[in-house]
Protein backbone atom coordinates (compact mmCIF):
# COMPACT_ATOMS: atom_id res chain seq x y z
CA UNK A 1 0.00 0.00 0.00
CA UNK A 2 1.28 3.11 -1.07
CA UNK A 3 3.18 5.13 2.29
CA UNK A 4 1.45 8.78 1.65
CA UNK A 5 -1.00 9.62 4.71
CA UNK A 6 -2.30 12.55 6.63
CA UNK A 7 -2.67 12.00 9.95
CA UNK A 8 -5.31 13.79 12.29
CA UNK A 9 -5.17 14.16 15.55
CA UNK A 10 -8.44 15.21 16.96
CA UNK A 11 -7.50 16.42 20.22
CA UNK A 12 -5.61 19.01 18.78
CA UNK A 13 -8.21 20.14 17.16
CA UNK A 14 -10.60 20.69 20.41
CA UNK A 15 -7.02 21.93 21.93
CA UNK A 16 -7.25 24.82 19.16
CA UNK A 17 -10.77 25.64 19.25
CA UNK A 18 -10.70 25.80 23.16
CA UNK A 19 -8.16 28.64 22.75
CA UNK A 20 -10.41 30.73 20.22
CA UNK A 21 -12.98 30.83 23.41
CA UNK A 22 -10.23 31.13 26.11
CA UNK A 23 -8.71 34.29 24.45
CA UNK A 24 -11.96 36.25 23.42
CA UNK A 25 -14.71 34.61 26.12
CA UNK A 26 -17.22 34.57 23.29
CA UNK A 27 -19.07 31.84 21.32
CA UNK A 28 -17.48 30.29 18.56
CA UNK A 29 -18.46 28.84 15.19
CA UNK A 30 -16.33 26.22 14.06
CA UNK A 31 -15.59 27.18 10.54
CA UNK A 32 -15.36 23.86 8.43
CA UNK A 33 -16.06 24.59 5.13
CA UNK A 34 -14.00 23.08 2.35
CA UNK A 35 -13.99 19.36 3.90
CA UNK A 36 -12.56 21.37 7.35
CA UNK A 37 -10.02 22.70 5.22
CA UNK A 38 -8.70 18.99 4.18
CA UNK A 39 -9.20 17.35 7.48
CA UNK A 40 -12.44 16.18 7.30
CA UNK A 41 -15.39 17.79 7.67
CA UNK A 42 -17.77 15.50 9.64
CA UNK A 43 -15.14 13.86 11.64
CA UNK A 44 -13.81 16.99 12.57
CA UNK A 45 -17.55 17.93 13.64
CA UNK A 46 -18.06 14.64 15.30
CA UNK A 47 -14.98 15.74 17.54
CA UNK A 48 -16.35 18.95 18.26
CA UNK A 49 -19.64 18.55 18.74
CA UNK A 50 -19.55 17.82 22.67
CA UNK A 51 -18.23 21.50 23.37
CA UNK A 52 -18.91 23.75 19.96
CA UNK A 53 -21.39 26.42 19.53
CA UNK A 54 -21.93 25.26 16.04
CA UNK A 55 -20.48 25.41 12.86
CA UNK A 56 -19.83 27.43 9.79
CA UNK A 57 -19.43 26.11 6.02
CA UNK A 58 -19.94 27.67 2.45
CA UNK A 59 -22.94 26.44 1.04
CA UNK A 60 -26.23 24.01 2.08
CA UNK A 61 -24.19 21.19 0.03
CA UNK A 62 -21.85 21.03 3.22
CA UNK A 63 -24.76 21.67 5.72
CA UNK A 64 -26.27 18.29 4.55
CA UNK A 65 -23.16 16.53 4.73
CA UNK A 66 -23.19 17.10 8.60
CA UNK A 67 -26.81 16.40 9.26
CA UNK A 68 -26.89 13.55 7.49
CA UNK A 69 -23.74 11.82 9.52
CA UNK A 70 -25.85 13.44 12.11
CA UNK A 71 -24.56 16.35 13.41
CA UNK A 72 -27.46 18.30 15.64
CA UNK A 73 -25.70 21.64 16.43
CA UNK A 74 -25.99 24.86 14.65
CA UNK A 75 -24.70 25.17 11.19
CA UNK A 76 -24.19 28.61 9.69
CA UNK A 77 -24.31 28.77 5.77
CA UNK A 78 -21.40 31.88 5.17
CA UNK A 79 -22.23 32.17 1.63
CA UNK A 80 -26.24 32.35 2.26
CA UNK A 81 -28.64 30.89 0.21
CA UNK A 82 -27.92 30.81 -4.50
CA UNK A 83 -31.58 29.62 -5.00
CA UNK A 84 -34.35 30.73 -3.10
CA UNK A 85 -35.79 27.36 -2.72
CA UNK A 86 -32.83 26.17 -0.43
CA UNK A 87 -35.35 28.75 2.33
CA UNK A 88 -37.04 25.24 2.38
CA UNK A 89 -34.22 23.20 3.34
CA UNK A 90 -32.52 25.57 5.76
CA UNK A 91 -36.10 25.45 7.37
CA UNK A 92 -36.23 21.47 7.17
CA UNK A 93 -32.49 20.95 8.52
CA UNK A 94 -32.70 23.75 11.13
CA UNK A 95 -29.84 25.67 9.61
CA UNK A 96 -28.77 29.33 9.89
CA UNK A 97 -28.02 31.64 6.41
CA UNK A 98 -25.75 34.85 6.14
CA UNK A 99 -28.08 37.08 3.88
CA UNK A 100 -25.43 39.37 2.27
CA UNK A 101 -27.50 40.59 -0.74
CA UNK A 102 -30.41 42.29 -0.90
CA UNK A 103 -32.12 39.59 -3.81
CA UNK A 104 -31.80 37.27 -0.29
CA UNK A 105 -33.07 39.50 1.65
CA UNK A 106 -36.22 39.58 -0.55
CA UNK A 107 -36.37 36.11 -1.26
CA UNK A 108 -37.05 35.79 2.46
CA UNK A 109 -39.78 38.19 2.48
CA UNK A 110 -41.50 36.48 -0.15
CA UNK A 111 -41.20 32.67 1.09
CA UNK A 112 -43.54 30.82 2.49
CA UNK A 113 -41.77 28.96 5.61
CA UNK A 114 -43.07 26.93 8.47
CA UNK A 115 -41.23 28.67 11.03
CA UNK A 116 -38.94 31.75 11.48
CA UNK A 117 -35.20 30.96 10.32
CA UNK A 118 -31.69 32.94 12.17
CA UNK A 119 -30.43 34.88 9.28
CA UNK A 120 -26.69 36.67 10.27
CA UNK A 121 -27.11 39.70 8.49
CA UNK A 122 -23.67 40.77 6.81
CA UNK A 123 -22.46 44.04 6.29
CA UNK A 124 -19.75 45.43 3.57
CA UNK A 125 -17.57 47.15 5.85
CA UNK A 126 -14.33 47.33 3.49
CA UNK A 127 -13.72 44.39 1.64
CA UNK A 128 -16.13 44.45 -0.80
CA UNK A 129 -16.72 41.44 -1.54
CA UNK A 130 -20.20 40.22 -0.14
CA UNK A 131 -22.18 42.29 2.11
CA UNK A 132 -24.99 45.15 2.17
CA UNK A 133 -23.93 48.11 1.50
CA UNK A 134 -23.89 50.81 4.92
CA UNK A 135 -26.88 53.06 3.78
CA UNK A 136 -28.97 49.72 3.01
CA UNK A 137 -28.20 47.97 6.66
CA UNK A 138 -30.57 49.60 9.08
CA UNK A 139 -33.78 49.14 6.37
CA UNK A 140 -32.24 45.21 6.10
CA UNK A 141 -32.48 45.08 9.30
CA UNK A 142 -35.68 46.47 10.37
CA UNK A 143 -37.03 44.42 6.83
CA UNK A 144 -35.83 41.11 8.60
CA UNK A 145 -37.62 41.95 11.83
CA UNK A 146 -41.09 43.13 9.56
CA UNK A 147 -41.04 40.09 7.38
CA UNK A 148 -42.27 37.85 10.41
CA UNK A 149 -39.87 35.07 9.20
CA UNK A 150 -37.23 36.03 11.05
CA UNK A 151 -36.94 34.60 14.98
CA UNK A 152 -33.03 36.28 15.44
CA UNK A 153 -30.62 38.28 13.40
CA UNK A 154 -26.95 38.29 14.32
CA UNK A 155 -24.76 41.37 12.73
CA UNK A 156 -21.36 40.52 10.92
CA UNK A 157 -18.75 41.70 8.60
CA UNK A 158 -15.69 39.98 7.61
CA UNK A 159 -12.22 41.73 7.52
CA UNK A 160 -9.62 42.30 4.63
CA UNK A 161 -6.60 42.35 6.33
CA UNK A 162 -6.96 41.72 10.06
CA UNK A 163 -3.64 39.07 9.24
CA UNK A 164 -1.37 42.33 8.90
CA UNK A 165 -0.95 43.20 12.35
CA UNK A 166 0.14 46.85 11.80
CA UNK A 167 -2.57 47.53 9.27
CA UNK A 168 -5.16 50.41 9.82
CA UNK A 169 -8.08 48.53 7.79
CA UNK A 170 -9.12 46.56 11.03
CA UNK A 171 -9.82 49.57 12.65
CA UNK A 172 -11.28 51.18 9.68
CA UNK A 173 -13.61 48.47 8.81
CA UNK A 174 -14.71 48.11 12.78
CA UNK A 175 -15.86 51.78 12.54
CA UNK A 176 -17.75 51.68 9.24
CA UNK A 177 -19.39 48.63 10.89
CA UNK A 178 -20.43 50.81 14.56
CA UNK A 179 -21.82 53.43 12.30
CA UNK A 180 -24.37 50.89 10.33
CA UNK A 181 -24.98 48.78 13.40
CA UNK A 182 -26.64 52.01 15.83
CA UNK A 183 -29.97 51.11 17.12
CA UNK A 184 -29.66 47.80 15.85
CA UNK A 185 -30.26 45.18 18.98
CA UNK A 186 -28.36 42.32 17.67
CA UNK A 187 -25.41 40.31 18.32
CA UNK A 188 -22.02 40.70 16.50
CA UNK A 189 -19.82 38.94 15.05
CA UNK A 190 -16.77 40.24 13.48
CA UNK A 191 -13.97 38.45 14.68
CA UNK A 192 -12.29 35.79 12.09
CA UNK A 193 -8.89 33.53 12.86
CA UNK A 194 -6.50 36.47 12.70
CA UNK A 195 -8.95 38.54 14.65
CA UNK A 196 -9.14 35.81 17.64
CA UNK A 197 -5.20 35.74 17.57
CA UNK A 198 -4.36 38.86 16.86
CA UNK A 199 -6.86 41.84 17.78
CA UNK A 200 -8.14 41.32 21.20
CA UNK A 201 -9.59 44.92 21.34
CA UNK A 202 -12.30 44.10 18.74
CA UNK A 203 -15.63 42.92 20.43
CA UNK A 204 -17.33 40.13 19.29
CA UNK A 205 -20.69 38.27 20.63
CA UNK A 206 -19.88 35.69 18.65
CA UNK A 207 -16.08 34.23 16.82
CA UNK A 208 -15.24 32.32 13.79
CA UNK A 209 -12.30 30.64 14.08
CA UNK A 210 -10.89 28.43 11.02
CA UNK A 211 -7.41 28.35 10.13
CA UNK A 212 -6.57 28.15 13.89
CA UNK A 213 -8.34 24.86 14.48
CA UNK A 214 -6.39 23.31 12.75
CA UNK A 215 -2.76 24.60 14.30
CA UNK A 216 -1.30 27.03 11.44
CA UNK A 217 -0.95 30.78 12.15
CA UNK A 218 -2.34 33.16 9.54
CA UNK A 219 0.53 35.52 10.28
CA UNK A 220 3.83 35.73 8.75
CA UNK A 221 5.31 37.29 11.85
CA UNK A 222 5.09 35.71 15.61
CA UNK A 223 2.15 35.53 17.73
CA UNK A 224 1.63 34.69 21.50
CA UNK A 225 -1.77 33.01 20.92
CA UNK A 226 -0.71 31.59 17.72
CA UNK A 227 2.59 29.82 18.62
CA UNK A 228 -0.10 28.34 21.10
CA UNK A 229 -1.84 26.23 18.80
CA UNK A 230 -1.09 23.03 18.04
CA UNK A 231 -0.73 21.40 14.17
CA UNK A 232 -3.74 19.35 13.48
CA UNK A 233 -2.52 17.40 10.63
CA UNK A 234 0.65 15.49 9.75
CA UNK A 235 0.97 14.90 6.21
CA UNK A 236 3.85 12.15 5.68
CA UNK A 237 5.01 9.17 3.66
CA UNK A 238 8.17 7.05 3.07
CA UNK A 239 11.12 6.64 1.04
CA UNK A 240 10.84 4.49 -1.64
CA UNK A 241 14.67 4.67 -3.13
CA UNK A 242 17.75 5.91 -2.70
CA UNK A 243 20.07 6.76 -5.31
CA UNK A 244 24.02 7.91 -5.04
CA UNK A 245 25.02 10.53 -7.31
CA UNK A 246 28.31 11.84 -8.16
CA UNK A 247 28.55 15.77 -8.41
CA UNK A 248 27.41 17.54 -11.55
CA UNK A 249 24.09 15.20 -11.96
CA UNK A 250 20.43 16.81 -12.40
CA UNK A 251 17.63 15.57 -10.07
CA UNK A 252 13.83 15.52 -11.09
CA UNK A 253 11.82 16.91 -14.16
CA UNK A 254 13.80 19.78 -15.78
CA UNK A 255 17.30 19.40 -14.31
CA UNK A 256 16.06 22.33 -11.66
CA UNK A 257 18.69 20.71 -9.21
CA UNK A 258 22.29 20.09 -10.20
CA UNK A 259 24.11 17.87 -7.39
CA UNK A 260 27.23 19.84 -6.76
CA UNK A 261 28.91 17.47 -4.49
CA UNK A 262 28.87 13.49 -4.19
CA UNK A 263 25.01 13.14 -2.72
CA UNK A 264 22.52 10.82 -1.55
CA UNK A 265 19.08 11.21 -3.05
CA UNK A 266 15.68 9.68 -1.17
CA UNK A 267 13.01 9.37 -3.54
CA UNK A 268 9.52 9.87 -1.61
CA UNK A 269 6.20 8.37 -2.39
CA UNK A 270 4.32 12.40 -2.69
CA UNK A 271 3.43 14.90 -5.43
CA UNK A 272 1.26 17.25 -6.84
CA UNK A 273 -1.05 14.95 -6.99
CA UNK A 274 -1.53 13.96 -3.45
CA UNK A 275 -2.00 17.97 -2.65
CA UNK A 276 1.77 18.87 -2.20
CA UNK A 277 2.45 22.15 -4.08
CA UNK A 278 4.45 21.77 -7.10
CA UNK A 279 5.56 25.01 -6.66
CA UNK A 280 7.68 24.68 -3.46
CA UNK A 281 11.30 24.99 -4.73
CA UNK A 282 14.77 23.06 -3.39
CA UNK A 283 15.40 24.11 -0.04
CA UNK A 284 11.75 23.19 1.09
CA UNK A 285 12.07 21.86 4.56
CA UNK A 286 11.21 18.29 5.31
CA UNK A 287 11.91 15.99 8.25
CA UNK A 288 13.51 12.07 7.45
CA UNK A 289 14.31 9.72 10.25
CA UNK A 290 14.41 12.33 12.75
CA UNK A 291 16.20 15.07 11.09
CA UNK A 292 15.66 18.21 9.21
CA UNK A 293 16.52 17.92 5.64
CA UNK A 294 15.02 19.65 2.39
CA UNK A 295 13.22 19.18 -1.04
CA UNK A 296 15.71 18.77 -4.55
CA UNK A 297 14.36 19.79 -7.94
CA UNK A 298 10.91 19.97 -9.30
CA UNK A 299 8.06 18.04 -7.45
CA UNK A 300 6.63 15.69 -9.74
CA UNK A 301 2.86 14.29 -9.54
CA UNK A 302 3.58 11.55 -7.28
CA UNK A 303 7.03 11.30 -6.12
CA UNK A 304 9.51 14.11 -5.17
CA UNK A 305 13.39 14.10 -4.07
CA UNK A 306 14.90 14.90 -0.71
CA UNK A 307 18.79 15.26 0.14
CA UNK A 308 19.43 12.08 2.58
CA UNK A 309 23.82 13.18 2.23
CA UNK A 310 23.74 14.51 6.03
CA UNK A 311 21.14 11.94 7.16
CA UNK A 312 23.02 8.73 7.08
CA UNK A 313 20.13 7.29 9.31
CA UNK A 314 17.98 7.69 6.77
CA UNK A 315 17.12 4.37 4.08
CA UNK A 316 14.78 2.40 1.97
CA UNK A 317 11.73 2.97 4.29
CA UNK A 318 12.38 5.79 6.62
CA UNK A 319 9.35 8.06 7.69
CA UNK A 320 9.38 11.58 6.00
CA UNK A 321 7.12 14.78 7.70
CA UNK A 322 5.87 17.01 4.65
CA UNK A 323 4.36 19.33 7.39
CA UNK A 324 2.73 18.56 10.81
CA UNK A 325 4.18 19.24 14.31
CA UNK A 326 7.68 19.36 13.25
CA UNK A 327 7.47 20.57 9.70
CA UNK A 328 4.97 23.59 10.50
CA UNK A 329 2.76 23.37 7.49
CA UNK A 330 2.88 27.86 7.42
CA UNK A 331 6.77 27.26 7.27
CA UNK A 332 5.76 25.10 3.75
CA UNK A 333 3.73 27.45 2.42
CA UNK A 334 6.54 30.20 2.67
CA UNK A 335 8.56 28.19 0.93
CA UNK A 336 6.20 27.44 -1.64
CA UNK A 337 4.49 31.39 -2.83
CA UNK A 338 1.38 30.24 -0.75
CA UNK A 339 -0.83 30.37 2.43
CA UNK A 340 -1.35 27.10 4.75
CA UNK A 341 -4.84 27.58 4.02
CA UNK A 342 -4.37 26.29 0.30
CA UNK A 343 -1.89 23.69 1.22
CA UNK A 344 -4.50 21.99 3.83
CA UNK A 345 -7.43 22.11 0.79
CA UNK A 346 -5.92 20.87 -1.36
CA UNK A 347 -5.46 17.47 -0.40
CA UNK A 348 -6.43 15.15 -1.89
CA UNK A 349 -5.88 10.80 -3.02
CA UNK A 350 -3.55 10.87 0.73
CA UNK A 351 -5.98 8.70 3.32
CA UNK A 352 -7.06 10.24 6.44
CA UNK A 353 -5.87 8.09 9.32
CA UNK A 354 -7.65 10.17 12.88
CA UNK A 355 -6.26 9.51 16.32
CA UNK A 356 -7.15 11.25 19.86
CA UNK A 357 -3.29 12.51 19.66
Amino acid sequence: MRPARALIDLEALRHNYRIAREVTGARALAVIKADAYGHGAVRCAQALEAEADGFAVACIEEALELRAAGIKAPVLLLEGIFEADELALIVEHDLWTVVHSLWQLEAIEQATLSKPITVWLKLDSGMHRVGLHPKDYPAAYQRLLASGKVAKIVLMSHFARADELHAQSSAEQVAVFETARQGLAAEVSLRNSPAVLGWPQIHSDWVRPGIMLYGATPFEEANAVADRLQPVMTLESKVICVRELPAGEPVGYGAKFITDKPMRIGVVAMGYADGYPRQAPTGTPVLVAGKRSRILGRVSMDMLCIDLTDVPEADLGSTVELWGKNILASEVAQWADTIPYQIFCNLRRVPRLYSEG
